[in-house]
């Protein structure tokens, strides 16, 4: 499993389309292996989550998501988690994987 979360200043993003970065943690066995961060492609339209499938992310994390981007990402296979607190990355992660983290209110109005 892969897991992404949009990063700015290496910390959680409050939107996700307009991220400096991704954070992609690979799961094994509920454990987080591998951590590492990606650039994003320029952002347009159902670009951030055609980016995220090809990198086989199964899940975001974020803070705020526009309806069209967690519909994009449902087309993709990947599931949202959106509203989450502004928590370290990976305590996110690790709440995610102990079916521990909700989703909140949506930081993204549009």
């Amino acid at each position: 499993m892969k897991i992404a979360i949009p990063t700015a200043q290496g910390e959680l993003s409050s939107h996700f389309g307009h991220c400096e970065a991704f954070a992609i943690f690979t799961i094994e066995d509920g454990k987080i292996i591998k951590q590492e961060t990606v650039d994003p492609p320029t952002h347009e339209p159902g670009s951030h989550p055609a980016f995220l499938h090809q990198l086989g992310c199964t899940v975001v994390i974020a803070g705020g998501m526009g309806i069209k981007a967690q519909e994009l990402m449902c087309q993709n296979g990947i599931k949202v988690v959106v509203g989450v607190p502004p928590f370290s990355l990976e305590i996110l992660v690790n709440l995610y994987l102990q079916g521990k983290l909700e989703s909140g209110d949506n930081r993204c109005d549009h």
